[in-house]
C-alpha cells in the first residue's frame, strides 16, 4: 500500500478526444448539477484527488492520472507523458503564467506550460520528494512544496531546501495542506497540528494550546480578511489572529465533521468538502447544505473542491466521480440569522441564540455549557421544554406554531429570558 493511500485511510498541443458518453445531469432549485465518472464520460477515473481550474476548463487528478475537461470534451493527458499513466495526482496548481504543477506519488513535481514538460528527477531523488501533496507559491514566488512523511521542499527557481521536524520548528512531516496567508507566513497543516513559520521563527497551534478542536488538519484556507479557515476532523475552525471558533455536526448545519477540503469562490463563500457532503457557508450564519439525497453529488467522502472562471462549483469523490454545480446563487439569509440574539441575563450568563429557520432549528451558546430551555408562547404556556441542554446542540422548531416566544434558558448561573419570533 502506497503511503498516500494511508493517508487517504485517515483522510494546449493536446488534442482534445471527444465524449462518446452522456454525462448524468440533474436540475435542482438552486442550480444544475452534472456527474462526470467512468461511466458516463471520458474522465480517467473516478478517485478524485486533485482540482485546478484555468481560464477554459477544469483540470482533474486522479489515482489513474491527469486529464482535462475543455467545452464537452475530456482529454487524458497520459497520451502525452506516459509517467502520467496509472499515476497518482495529489494536487494541481496553476500559476501566474499558467503552467500547471503537477505533484505526484512517484515523480515529484512536474511542470506542463501548454507546450513542453519540465522534470525535476535529481532533486526529487536526492530531497526524497516521492508522494508531493499540496502546493503553493509565496509572495515572493517561492514555491512550497508539502510532502507526505517527507516534511516541507522550498524551490526558488534556482535552489532547493527542505525542511523537517529534525532540523526546524515543523510540528510532523505528515503534510496535508499549505497556505500563505496576507503577510507572507505560511501555514502548514499536519497530522499533529498547525505550523506557522514568518521566514525566521516557528510557531505551532494544537489543541493543547489552541481552540483548535483537533490535531489531524487536512486543509487550511485563508479570505481576503486575513481569516484562517481549518478544516480538521472535529468540524471547521475559524481563527483571526487572537480568537478561534468551531463549526460542527452538533451546533451548525455541517454535513460531516471530517472536512477534507475548504475552498473560497470569487465571491468570498466557503466551500467545504466533507465526509458527509457539501456546505457552503458565508462566514457568519447562513448555509446552504448539498448531500446525495437533495442533489447529484454522489455517496461518499467528497474529497476535493474548487471554481472555475464560468461560475461553475467542482467536487471530487474519493470514489464516484466529478460533480459540477452550475448556476448556484447564494439565498438570502433566513430571518434573524444575520444578528445574534442575545446578551446579558441573571448571573451575568451570556447567550446567543443562533436560528436556522430555513431548515428548522435553532443553536443556543452559552458558557455554562449545561442547561434547561424551555418555549414559553404569548399566552405563558410552555409548549416546549428540554433538559439538559448542552450548549451548541440542535433544538428542533419546525413544529411550533409561528408566533413570538420567550425563551428561557436556566443554568448555574442563573435565568436568561430572550425574545424569538418565529415566522
Amino acid at each position: 500500500m502506497k503511503k498516500t493511500d494511508i493517508m487517504r485511510l485517515v483522510i494546449a498541443l493536446a488534442i482534445p478526444l471527444t465524449s462518446f458518453f452522456l454525462p448524468l445531469t440533474s436540475h435542482a432549485q438552486n442550480g444544475t448539477w452534472t456527474l462526470f465518472d467512468t461511466r458516463t464520460s471520458d474522465i480517467c477515473g473516478n478517485n478524485i484527488s486533485a482540482l485546478a481550474a484555468d481560464g477554459a476548463g477544469i483540470w482533474a487528478g486522479t489515482y489513474q492520472g491527469l486529464c482535462r475537461m475543455k467545452g464537452a470534451s475530456w482529454t487524458d493527458y497520459a497520451m502525452f507523458n506516459e509517467k502520467l499513466e496509472n499515476q497518482s495526482v495529489n494536487c494541481l496548481m496553476m500559476d501566474d503564467r499558467g503552467v500547471l504543477w503537477i505533484g505526484t506519488d512517484d515523480y515529484g513535481v512536474i511542470e506542463w506550460d501548454g507546450t513542453s514538460w519540465t522534470e525535476h528527477n535529481e532533486v526529487t531523488r536526492r530531497l526524497k520528494m516521492k508522494f508531493v501533496k499540496e502546493m503553493v507559491f509565496d509572495h515572493d514566488g517561492v514555491l512550497w512544496i508539502g510532502v507526505t512523511l517527507g516534511g516541507i521542499v522550498t524551490y526558488n527557481g534556482n535552489e532547493w531546501e527542505k525542511y523537517t521536524p529534525d532540523d526546524s520548528g515543523l510540528l510532523s512531516d505528515f503534510i496535508l495542506d499549505l497556505a500563505v496567508d496576507q503577510t507572507n507566513r505560511k501555514w502548514i497543516t499536519t497530522n499533529s497540528g498547525i505550523s506557522i513559520f514568518d521566514g525566521k521563527r516557528w510557531a505551532s497551534f494544537t489543541t493543547a494550546n489552541s481552540g483548535l478542536p483537533d490535531n489531524i488538519v487536512p486543509t487550511v484556507a485563508i479570505d481576503s480578511s486575513n481569516v484562517k479557515w481549518f478544516g480538521t476532523l472535529a468540524g471547521l475552525a475559524r481563527y483571526d489572529g487572537s480568537t478561534w471558533r468551531v463549526w460542527n455536526t452538533k451546533n451548525s448545519p455541517l454535513p460531516g465533521n471530517q472536512v477534507n477540503d475548504i475552498s473560497i469562490d470569487r465571491d468570498g463563500l466557503l466551500w467545504m468538502a466533507t465526509d458527509g457532503g457539501v456546505a457552503v457557508f458565508d462566514g457568519e450564519n447562513n448555509w446552504v447544505v448539498f448531500t446525495s439525497k437533495n442533489s447529484a453529488l454522489p455517496q461518499g467522502n467528497i474529497y476535493k473542491s474548487a471554481h472555475d472562471e464560468q461560475g461553475n462549483h467542482w467536487f471530487g469523490n474519493d470514489s464516484r466521480g466529478l460533480a459540477r454545480l452550475s448556476g448556484f446563487t447564494m439565498p438570502a439569509a433566513p430571518a434573524g440569522s444575520n444578528n445574534s440574539i442575545g446578551g446579558k441575563g441573571q448571573g451575568d450568563e451570556q447567550v446567543r441564540i443562533t436560528p436556522y429557520l430555513d431548515q428548522g432549528f435553532i443553536t443556543i451558546a452559552f458558557p455554562s455549557n449545561r442547561a434547561t430551555v424551555k418555549f414559553v408562547n404569548s399566552n405563558g404556556k410552555t409548549v416546549k421544554k428540554v433538559d439538559n441542554y448542552v450548549a451548541g446542540q440542535k433544538i428542533k422548531i419546525d413544529r411550533l406554531p409561528k408566533g413570538m416566544y420567550t425563551v428561557v434558558i436556566s443554568s448555574s448561573r442563573g435565568d436568561k429570558k430572550i425574545k424569538f419570533n418565529l415566522k
